[in-house]
């Protein structure tokens, strides 16, 4: 993936002091040494084999669409593995979107917290059940292993690299250079797009159809269990089964799905968005939306909205 390769280079070699030479010095390797293709439509040489590794303080492993066993059974082909062995102890280990991946399958993340591209939570856990995946962060420092979700999200953790490595000031300079925010509020959660139900014709999915469309009243679980004509008991079970999430966890994600798409295309109110939608004040609003998506109402409709 060209964006996420290029990524390490573009922000950490614009890491420097006045008058002074770069703080960091990229270099890029393949297994062999040779020229690699990428998702766009050209190929790209590089001057490095994998003998560069023993040498590197820090190893980024950028996203990949061609990662072979990796992504299909969790195992690194004899290759990788033997470029990966040239890596000394204690090398601090980063990876980009899908170079989790390869970090997993090199069993550094056993037992540690990771994250990845959200789209890729479910193959991720099954091949990896050890790791402990958090889909909606930007990143993840773990101290001497640090992990970041999909595409900008690289940016995100190489600033946070520089913050974490020279300090705010110096970070800053480069997100000036560089044209990018030296933080960046919440987690992938506000990407992620959450699809809405089928209505169907069996267990809770046309009772959760009624409620979408009334999502701006007060829906106590009883009242759903009766559009349902189930017992109390037996609604909350059948909708975790069919969801993976009780009535209320529902609700709350549905209200939150509905209030991004206001924010996002209307000039509606917050606190009219919050009655809309069922959260009832703007405060409740608030709160929940930091705590689904880790980002305020207002910072949310600055990102996704712009301005005109």
């Amino acid at each position: 993936m060209a964006f996420e390769l290029a990524t390490p280079s573009r922000i950490l070699e614009s890491a420097h002091l006045p008058g002074d030479p770069p703080l960091y010095q990229v270099r890029t390797c393949t297994l062999d040494g040779g020229p690699v293709g990428t998702s766009s439509d050209f190929r790209i040489s590089v001057d490095h084999g994998p003998e560069l590794l023993a040498a590197a303080d820090t190893v980024v492993v950028p996203a990949s669409f061609e990662l072979g066993p990796v992504f299909t059974e969790g195992r690194l082909p004899a290759e990788l593995a033997a470029a990966l062995a040239l890596v000394r102890p204690g090398t601090r280990m980063v990876s980009i979107c899908t170079g989790a991946f390869v970090l997993a399958a090199a069993g550094l993340l056993d037992g540690r917290p990771a994250t990845t591209h959200w789209r890729y939570t479910d193959r991720f856990r099954s091949l990896f059940p050890s790791v402990l995946l958090d889909p909606n962060v930007l990143f993840v420092d773990d101290g001497d292993v640090l992990t970041s979700g999909g595409v900008a999200s690289g940016v995100d953790l190489c600033m946070h690299l520089v913050r974490r490595d020279h300090g705010s000031g110096v970070a800053n300079r480069v997100a000036r250079r560089c044209i990018v925010p030296p933080w960046r509020d919440g987690g992938q959660a506000q990407y992620i797009d959450l699809p809405v139900p089928d209505p169907g014709d069996d267990g809770t999915a046309p009772t959760r159809a009624w409620a979408l469309e009334r999502l701006g009243e007060p829906l106590a679980l009883r009242d759903l269990a009766e559009q349902a004509g189930m017992s109390v008991r037996t609604f909350t079970r059948r909708f975790r089964d069919e969801t993976g999430l009780s009535p209320g966890q529902w609700l709350v994600s549905q209200r939150a799905y509905r209030a991004r798409q206001l924010l996002e295309g209307s000039d509606l109110t917050v606190d009219r968005i919050a009655r809309e939608v069922g959260f009832g004040t703007a405060a409740s609003m608030r709160q929940h939306l930091r705590e689904t998506l880790g980002i305020a109402p207002s910072a949310y409709r600055r990102t996704f909205r712009g301005t005109e």
